[in-house]
């Protein structure tokens, strides 16, 4: 079986759905409410897990009843969670989240409180397939990205703003968001921001972009593949999801075409699903949804 290892976040969110974004000081009443795992590289973990892959999590969480709460919603969704350092005295990380009838999302973080600076406790890693790491927290970042690099394992960044450039330069894959790579690079379309981007990194990059789907560089050129248009009832989660398809597909020894094909259809399904991270689809039915909308090139 294929094994990733995934470093950064992991807290617990509190979704609450509204029919419309609060903009005043004032009470509002929730239509729906739930409390699950979150944070990109736990989601992805358990994206991971469902698509077929062990998923093996490096964090740092309190030893309070959230962290408690993290750690077994993980290990209830297969993630190994072995690698997640307990830090006696700390404050996990947890978000408040509203969601509106859109599927649109509105994210208020607390980062957590007296869970150490130090990412030496990340000693003695299990042999891994691919490491994708979320820039969250820099130490971690990196240390991660060094271990796959001293085993020749691509290492994949979810670059996401802020975050530290000399990390990020030290990636195989570097995945923007669209917001990254205008930090990144200064400049306004992700087709234009990717040219400036790739000719700063020595590694592949790519942007993803909603609907306009996933913009990444083959050969020298800005290539697109367009997102399957559906329905988005809740977005949350859904870049986290193609993070974790990707590098499921990476790890199988993929090429990056077939791997941004297979991400987009399963950050398109989860973005048609309401719930945590137990709706990330499973391997099934995201190959049998890419099946159904996409031709691959010939």
């Amino acid at each position: 079986m294929t094994r990733i290892l995934l470093a950064g976040v992991a807290v617990a969110d509190f979704v609450f759905n509204l029919d419309a974004m609060p903009r005043k000081a004032e009470k509002y009443r929730a239509t729906n409410a739930h409390i699950c795992g979150g944070g990109n590289a736990a989601n992805s973990a358990v994206a991971a897990s469902r698509l077929g892959a062990s998923a093996m999590l490096a964090a740092r969480v309190g030893d309070d009843f959230v962290g408690k709460f993290i750690v077994d919603e993980l290990t209830g969704h297969g993630v190994d969670t072995a690698l997640v350092n307990c830090v006696t005295g700390g404050a996990s990380s947890f978000s408040s989240i509203y969601i509106d009838k859109a599927g649109e999302r509105q994210i208020t973080n607390f980062r957590g409180n007296g869970l150490g600076e130090d990412s030496g406790w990340l000693d003695d890693v299990p042999e891994f397939d691919v490491l994708l790491a979320d820039n969250r927290w820099e130490p971690l970042t990196r240390r991660a990205i060094r271990i796959a690099r001293d085993r020749n394992v691509p290492a994949i960044v979810d670059a996401e703003p802020p975050f530290d450039e000399d990390t990020v330069k030290l990636a195989s894959h570097v995945a923007f968001s669209a917001q990254g790579i205008r930090d990144f690079t200064g400049v306004e379309h992700p087709a234009a921001a990717l040219q400036v981007a790739s000719s700063k990194l020595d590694a592949w990059v790519c942007v993803t972009n909603g609907a306009e789907g996933t913009y990444f560089m083959e050969a020298g050129r800005v290539e697109n593949i367009p997102a399957i248009p559906v329905q988005a009832r809740e977005t949350l989660g859904a870049g986290d999801v193609w993070h974790a398809a990707f590098a499921v597909m990476i790890a199988e020894g993929q090429d990056v075409r077939t791997a941004v094909q297979f991400a987009n259809a399963a950050g398109t399904l989860k973005s048609a699903r309401p719930g945590g991270p137990a709706s990330a689809p499973t391997r099934a039915e995201t190959e049998q949804f890419l099946a159904a909308h996409c031709q691959k090139d010939d």
